[in-house]
């Protein structure tokens, strides 16, 4: 059987979507999947041992520039790639207008959420085949049962699985080390600079290297303030996602606020602390075992506000006592 994913971002949606490839090849083994993903996530899906092709699309640069996209035959090439293979089904996971529209090039049947469980309403006139999932739970259990109920098995009721090989995944290191994940969008989403910094020292003192990886100029900037001074910290260099995953991959443990890296240490079992602030894990948290999520109690926290701070009371000291706790845990499973 081979099948057309669609669900093309964002990172945090992409590594979600891993368990349900990994519940279909053990529930119907044979299975294949190509899978239309953003360009900057195609790594990801290659890592899966169920996906064949991985098909990249470029909506987000294509919005940009549409004239460019379309005189440059790149989105003519992308149609004319999703004609090439026969599939038997088209699974749209994302349950967006923009996803359900890439559904309609490819000459198969088409399964996606109902209007009721879709995140956009709309997108569920695209489908011929539509599925009611509970909003109730977490968007990873949503895909898994979403897959269930298009091909014709059992929800897993088992823990999630990936299907990802961490020990292939890590490049080789000579000491162990800690990864601080400070990067993320909104704003309110940042836990303070002074608190990471807090955070490397009281680490440092045990013994600890820490690595800071960064995106972008002000989280170069952020990191190297971070690190100043302190031997065991280190800022590395600007890398691809397949090279921070690497680094992930390899830590003993990572602290991340809310960033999709933070669903990749999830997905490649690396003990990790969360830190929420404006968001709430439930339904979007690192998903996984060895994960230990930490909401901010202000009065600010968990209202989505892009802006409003509601760190402050998540001081380091607290930070540093569960992760020195998980350190610990790891050590002994």
């Amino acid at each position: 059987m081979r099948v057309l994913l669609v669900k093309t971002s964002s990172l945090g949606d992409v590594v979600h979507t891993l368990p349900a490839l990994t519940d279909a090849a053990r529930a119907l083994p044979g299975i294949q999947f190509d899978w239309v993903v953003e360009e900057g996530f195609a790594e990801i899906p290659a890592w899966h041992p169920a996906v064949a092709q991985v098909i990249p699309v470029a909506i987000r640069r294509w919005r940009q520039h549409p004239l460019r996209a379309l005189r440059s035959g790149e989105w003519q090439r992308f149609k004319a790639r999703l004609r090439e293979t026969r599939y038997d089904l088209v699974i749209d996971a994302q349950g967006l207008l923009k996803s359900a529209w890439l559904t309609r090039y490819a000459p198969a049947p088409v399964a996606g959420l109902d209007r009721d469980s879709a995140r956009e309403p709309l997108a569920a006139r695209f489908y011929d085949r539509r599925y009611s999932v509970g909003r109730e739970q977490h968007a990873l259990e949503r895909v898994r049962q979403l897959f269930a109920q298009a091909l014709g098995y059992p929800a897993a009721d088992t823990v999630a699985d990936y299907g990802l090989d961490r020990s292939q995944l890590a490049a080789p290191s000579d000491q162990p080390y800690l990864l601080f994940l400070h990067g993320t969008t909104w704003p309110s989403k940042h836990w303070p600079e002074r608190h990471w910094r807090e955070l490397a020292e009281r680490m440092s003192e045990f013994g600890w290297a820490i690595r800071l990886p960064w995106g972008n100029a002000d989280e170069k900037a952020r990191a190297e303030r971070i690190a100043a001074g302190l031997p065991s910290v280190s800022v590395l260099p600007r890398l691809n996602l397949g090279g921070i995953a690497k680094v992930v991959a390899g830590a003993r443990a990572c602290v991340a606020v809310d960033t999709g890296l933070g669903h990749l240490a999830a997905a490649l079992d690396v003990p990790s602390i969360s830190l929420y602030g404006p968001t709430l894990p439930g339904r979007v948290g690192a998903y996984g075992r060895s994960q230990v999520h930490l909401c901010a109690p202000g009065p600010n926290a968990g209202k989505g506000d892009r802006h409003k701070p509601c760190f402050d009371e998540l001081p380091p000291e607290r930070v540093a006592s569960e992760l020195k706790a998980l350190l610990r845990s790891s050590e002994t499973t």
